[in-house]
């Protein structure tokens, strides 16, 4: 797609913004970017920079192609109003897919994306083939595009915002984790929500492969379709947990060959091999799991003592990512909970802390009312600090349990972010004896 003569405006001025720029600039265009902020800085000095736009200034634009951010409502009035006047809207990813000419493995679902992307990545790259994880992690694609080399693979996250502005977007592979309600502060419904991360198989065909979660709702399209699964042994990829099955074959053994845990950690492990198996056969599956690091704060096992080990799941800022990483459990839990009091209803993650916990600790601002609510099912003990809660749950695990730290809300009464909490914590224990 040239654009030698176009007009490229882009609205916004964050890092997908600078690549889409740099990459609209290498193909020819003229380029424009609009962002609210009173000051933007960090662009070639062919780039033409309006800072503080606004709504009026969007009308009166005339562009060829409108790149938008992901970080912007594309249904909003600033959108609106930068679209009135030109040929083509689309978004970062989009239009920098136009320019890879590798293959593409893209990953959407509400959680666990990005640790599929990770491993995605870091197997083909321990197997000798380049890939790079992008996309709504990691760089953006359009930078991965202006790479002097591009990797042969891109293994690429891709948000429900970034799916949003897809037109001939088509991916190789399709990987699809799961779906739960999120992001309503951008979407009207929920309906909304899964029609815009549906979009991710709107251009597949028959050469195009679905890995999905066996029970999710799936498209009608010719694509070849591989299902994983913790609940259904009779999926192409299943686990209970412990190991993962291929068919009959035994395929990796979780605990033993690797340092992911949790039912949720299963799935993302067997969608990331039937993933790459799709396009490579003959793959060591198991010597990349034995040095794979996955992301911090999410359900991080940050060791095992005395034979309990200790998960690190900060990042699980909402109820939903609460009850993700309770279900996920195949061993007994104590669990820490709490944080920011948001005014949320934990009744419904009472039956799992009955089915998965032996106890529970809550900390923080929301400790007393979470406390009280959690002891109606289970024993519970409400401290003041993370220190407090951590030293308890050490104190009362048993062998063959796991002391997780999966506070169910946002970290600011006490921390400056989840990363912050997270970090505390994987402290305090490794200074357990």
């Amino acid at each position: 797609m040239s654009l030698s003569n176009k007009i490229v405006a882009i609205l916004g001025a964050g890092r997908s913004g600078r690549a889409a720029a740099a990459l609209a600039l290498r193909e020819g265009a003229t380029v424009h970017v609009y962002d609210q902020a009173a000051e933007i800085s960090g662009f070639a000095s062919r780039v033409i920079l309006h800072p503080a736009t606004s709504e009026a200034e969007g009308a009166s634009v005339t562009s060829d192609i409108l790149i938008i951010s992901p970080g912007i409502d594309t249904y909003g009035p600033l959108v609106k109003a930068f679209a009135k006047h030109t040929g083509l809207l689309t978004g970062e990813t989009e239009f920098a897919w136009n320019y890879f000419h590798g293959c593409t493995i893209a990953i959407t679902g509400t959680n666990g994306k990005t640790t599929t992307t990770e491993i995605i990545s870091h197997l083909l790259n321990t197997n000798g083939i380049s890939c790079v994880p992008c996309g709504n992690y990691g760089m953006p694609l359009a930078e991965v595009v202006m790479m002097e080399k591009p990797p042969k693979v891109i293994s690429l996250e891709v948000s429900s915002f970034q799916l949003e502005t897809i037109h001939r977007f088509k991916p190789e592979v399709a990987v699809w984790l799961n779906f739960a309600p999120d992001h309503m502060d951008r979407y009207p419904d929920v309906e909304s929500y899964f029609r815009a991360k549906f979009r991710i198989f709107e251009n597949l065909d028959a050469d195009s492969t679905i890995v999905i979660r066996h029970g999710e709702k799936l498209p009608t399209c010719p694509a070849t379709v591989i299902h994983f699964s913790t609940e259904t042994p009779s999926a192409s990829w299943f686990s209970e947990g412990h190991t993962i099955f291929h068919g009959e074959e035994k395929v990796l053994a979780i605990e033993k060959d690797t340092c992911l845990r949790g039912l949720h950690n299963a799935e993302n492990i067997m969608a990331s091999i039937a993933a790459v198996r799709t396009l490579y056969k003959e793959l060591d599956i198991v010597t990349p799991f034995k040095d794979y690091v996955p992301p911090p704060h999410r359900c991080e096992l940050i060791r095992t003592l005395d034979g309990v080990e200790y998960l690190n799941d900060s990042k699980a800022t909402n109820l939903h990512a609460l009850e993700s990483a309770l279900r996920s459990q195949v061993r007994p839990v104590i669990l820490i909970a709490g944080g920011k009091d948001k005014g949320l209803d934990y009744t419904s993650v009472l039956p799992l802390l009955q089915q998965k916990a032996l106890a529970t600790v809550t900390f923080g601002q929301i400790a007393h009312p979470l406390g009280a609510l959690f002891s109606q099912v289970i024993p519970t003990q409400i401290v003041t600090t993370l220190e407090e809660a951590a030293d308890y749950a050490h104190k009362t695990a048993p062998r063959g349990s796991c002391v997780l730290l999966s506070p169910g809300t946002s970290s600011f009464d006490q921390f400056s972010g989840y990363e912050h909490r997270g970090n505390t914590f994987r402290n305090i224990i490794n200074q357990l004896k």
